[in-house]
């Protein structure tokens, strides 16, 4: 007879099996996780706006706030900072979307100069990309919802 080298075919199976079984635990966990990580970058992405917008405040007080992401975005063409164009977010975080998350910028209140901002950021993908949105103004209070659509009256971020 002769002896048999390698694996059976019953051997290999219960390997790919068991790396299954693994796969199907880590998996959620691994899901789970990227959305913690997006949910912590969308709170630090409204702290960079806040810090912007007071600056941006700070530095042209005849204006008032940023009423745009696009205020507080780098210039085209390398052009020099302006009211328009402030180079005080980067160009990734000005173009609304970051880690999953989709921001956008409004004017609260009318007249020059601009006395109020507010910002949401939400889920592009709720449940998959994130399950909270968030939402801040001129105060700097970060404020949830556990779904998209944050607003002043929501419970402030501990």
């Amino acid at each position: 007879m002769k002896k048999q080298k390698g694996f059976s075919l019953i051997e290999l199976l219960i390997v790919v099996a068991i790396i299954l079984i693994i796969a199907a635990i880590a998996i959620p966990n691994l899901l789970r996780s990227r959305m913690a990580a997006n949910e912590a970058s969308a709170v630090g992405s409204i702290r960079s706006i806040n810090t912007a917008a007071v600056t941006y405040s700070s530095t042209y007080p005849s204006v008032g706030y940023p009423t745009t992401l696009a205020q507080i975005a780098p210039p085209a063409g390398g052009a020099g900072a302006s009211s328009s164009a402030a180079d005080l977010v980067d160009s990734v975080l000005s173009g609304g979307t970051k880690s999953g998350y989709q921001f956008k910028m409004a004017a609260v209140g009318t007249g020059t100069p601009q006395t109020g901002y507010s910002v949401n950021g939400d889920p592009v993908a709720p449940n998959t990309s994130g399950t909270r949105g968030f939402y801040s103004d001129q105060s700097g209070v970060i404020r949830y919802l556990s779904a998209s659509g944050a607003a002043s009256s929501d419970s402030p971020l501990q």
